[in-house]
């Protein structure tokens, strides 16, 4: 297969400290997150006007206490990235939050054809043949081009590599460590009712995973966060063969879905966590649509996720608000991540990794 290797991939470390890991991110990759931050509507026309007004103030203030508070390293980390990159603190801050803000932003403030959802599509399985996660990074088109590769190692001597938003901490998409632990992400949801101000933010909750020893450690992480909004985690142990979906919403509730050999593929909906959720018809169609493909083989699952066969909501997005970002394919039998910039029927590889 071809090589297209127009991601890059900042490999560094062990660093002095947290704030030192974070500086070195941001002064790498200084010039993207500023062009990211210039172009994204979202962060110009919503979040950054919003933070600046009074009635933010306290929702910013509990964000920032209760974070700081049960991750010290990693707000330090996000320190570390506002002062390497040159941007002011607060900028970097909602970006990570942007989940967190989105929903208290009056809707008198929200302009209408902006889309503030990202969407993504995973088919996973684990039978006697394969075991694979497959995985479509889909995000608003502010961030296409913006987007990098984050190889670490800490000084304990995990490292970790994860594919990153500019400008956010690692990952709020799919990574793995040397752990054999490896993780891909899909947006929920909820309804208003459900959502909980100033809790845990879901980029800090992804960033403990990339330190998760295990698939219990990493369960255990995820349970103890009190979160604002709920997420769903796919959780990879390429030494166990094992998949779990795992669905959270706020006030501590969880869903646990092992993976076996019948295909589960999950987008942008609840599926098995009973909450109150939006009507999400975008991800209702992709749903739709992956019952009716094929999924016997590795190659049936890259061609599902490159199925554009409903054009109104197709499953591989072309614009012109989201967009697929990339495919990361996840190999527990032959111990590796893939990832895929084009479309992945057509295979063309930009990085494959190792999983140790």
């Amino acid at each position: 297969m071809e090589a297209e290797k127009s991601l890059e991939i900042y490999e560094f470390g062990p660093c002095e400290d947290s704030y030192q890991m974070g500086f070195s991110i941001g002064n790498h990759f200084s010039n993207l997150i500023r062009s990211r931050l210039s172009t994204d509507s979202i962060f110009n026309h919503q979040l950054l006007p919003f933070s600046q007004t009074p009635q933010a103030q306290s929702l910013l203030h509990s964000l920032s206490h209760n974070n700081s508070t049960k991750f010290p390293d990693y707000w330090n980390e996000m320190r570390g990235i506002a002062n390497g990159s040159g941007v002011p603190f607060l900028h970097i801050m909602i970006l990570n939050f942007r989940k967190e803000i989105l929903p208290f932003i009056p809707k008198s403030e929200k302009i209408e054809d902006e889309e503030t959802i990202d969407d993504c599509s995973d088919i996973l399985v684990v039978s006697d043949t394969m075991a694979v996660a497959a995985h479509n990074e889909d995000a608003n088109v502010a961030l296409v081009g913006h987007t990098y590769l984050i190889k670490a190692t800490l000084s304990n001597g995990l490292s970790y590599t994860a594919y990153t938003y500019a400008g956010e901490l690692p990952s709020c998409a799919f990574g793995f460590n040397n752990h054999g632990l490896a993780f891909t992400l899909n947006s929920v949801p909820p309804t208003d009712s459900e959502i909980v101000a100033g809790g845990i933010g879901r980029n800090f909750i992804s960033r403990d995973l990339l330190e998760a020893t295990s698939i219990d450690d990493a369960i255990s992480r995820i349970r103890s966060s009190q979160v604002s909004i709920g997420h769903s985690y796919n959780l990879l142990d390429v030494n166990l063969r094992k998949i779990l979906n795992v669905e959270t919403a706020s006030s501590q509730r969880i869903s646990v879905h092992e993976i076996g050999s019948t295909p589960f593929f999950h987008a942008n909906m609840y599926i098995h966590l009973q909450v109150n959720q939006v009507h999400d018809q975008n991800s209702i169609s992709r749903q739709n649509r992956a019952a009716l493909l094929p999924k016997k083989s590795k190659v049936d699952l890259l061609s599902l996720l490159g199925d554009s066969g409903d054009q109104e909501y197709p499953i591989y997005m072309q614009g012109p608000t989201l967009y697929t970002l990339c495919t990361a394919v996840i190999d527990l039998d032959e111990r590796t991540m893939t990832i895929i910039k084009s479309n992945p029927k057509q295979g063309v590889v930009s990085y494959i990794f190792k999983i140790a």
